[in-house]
């Protein structure tokens, strides 16, 4: 493959993950401005479906609420790992991983743009939640999180290569 076709690959996936990282974070922030503007204190909205309804939370921690004493320590490690998807997205030659990153990064950048802007100190924002599932509340950007493990999980179960670049030999020999 020549240089050129590498650049218009990588160009190509490029904008793929900006495009729907740009939709999905939209929409994850829309959902959220239309939460806080709906659901007021102790309002909850019963739904039809697993989905046992709609119900306003501010979470200062992670998953299920653990760590919400340090929000600031989740916020670097959702900047951290927001920084290292894009290096991964950069790195990758196939659109499928492509894909998969763009979900992730779209799910950490949704809920730390919640702990950046609600935050009245360091990094210490609440991400706002509202599906009630019963056992658990959550929003659109967990559901991305949830799908890009699930996708993880699927190319490396299918054996997608991550990238069909040529890799050096193990013990320091030339490159294939």
């Amino acid at each position: 493959m020549t240089k050129n076709t590498n650049k218009r690959r990588l160009r190509g996936r490029v904008a793929v993950f900006v495009a729907l990282a740009a939709v999905a974070i939209a929409l994850d922030q829309v959902t959220k401005a239309l939460a806080l503007a709906r659901l007021g204190k102790g309002v909850s909205v019963a739904l039809p479906g697993p989905l046992h309804g709609l119900r306003l939370v501010r979470n200062p921690g992670a998953s299920l609420g653990l760590g919400s004493g340090s929000t600031w320590v989740i916020s670097l490690i959702a900047l951290a790992a927001c920084l290292l998807i894009i290096v991964l997205a950069l790195r990758t030659t196939s659109m499928a991983w492509t894909l998969a990153l763009s979900l992730a990064f779209s799910g950490a950048a949704g809920n730390l743009i919640d702990r950046v802007a609600y935050a009245s100190g360091f990094l210490d924002g609440a991400v706002v939640d509202f599906l009630d599932y019963g056992w658990s509340v959550g929003n659109v950007a967990d559901i991305y999180l949830t799908l890009a493990g699930v996708a993880v999980v699927a190319l490396i179960a299918c054996n997608v290569q991550f990238s069909d670049r040529s890799q050096p030999k193990e013990h320091g020999g030339a490159a294939k």
